[in-house]
């Protein structure tokens, strides 16, 4: 029979009071994550910013075959911090890569677009990528963004 707490060691009674500080603790710190995690659902670019909620949308758009998009827009983050010294070579590869019209992962965007990142490949700089990337992150905004909250890729991350 239990004979109350007063019957414990000294020391049991501060390990068990330590256990309790750091239990809240780590409580506090899940609610505040949860809390989080809610908000990276507001918009695109928060999403984008979250390593759980960048992981959640690849996986829906791969779900779709539609990842081509993202993988765009990560590839002009990258490149837009990269070196200069290797902006040709970054730029040559994301054009093949996504632009050119047999590329293997290639974006939707209009002809306008394609023809002025042509005429840069010869003398690429950080910003050469930023009409296009806009373009295609204004349409995973409009499309695949608002299908995502749908999904169950979605509601997977939120109860993650």
């Amino acid at each position: 029979m239990c004979k109350g707490l007063s019957y414990l060691p000294s020391s049991c009674l501060e390990k068990a009071k330590g256990m309790r500080v750091k239990l809240s603790h780590l409580a506090e710190i899940h609610h505040k994550q949860k809390v989080q995690d809610g908000k990276i659902l507001q918009d695109l670019e928060t999403l984008l910013s979250s390593k759980i909620g960048l992981q959640a949308f690849r996986g829906f758009l791969r779900s779709e075959f539609s990842e081509e998009n993202l993988e765009f827009w990560l590839a002009c983050e990258e490149y837009r911090v990269s070196p200069s010294n290797l902006h040709k070579t970054k730029a040559s590869s994301i054009y093949n890569q996504f632009i050119n019209p047999d590329a293997p992962l290639e974006v939707n965007l209009d002809a306008e677009t394609r023809e002025s990142l042509l005429s840069l490949m010869d003398v690429p700089c950080a910003d050469t990528f930023n009409k296009a990337q806009q373009r295609i992150y204004s349409l995973m905004a409009k499309d695949s963004f608002p299908r995502f909250l749908r999904s169950h890729h979605c509601a997977e991350a939120i109860h993650s």
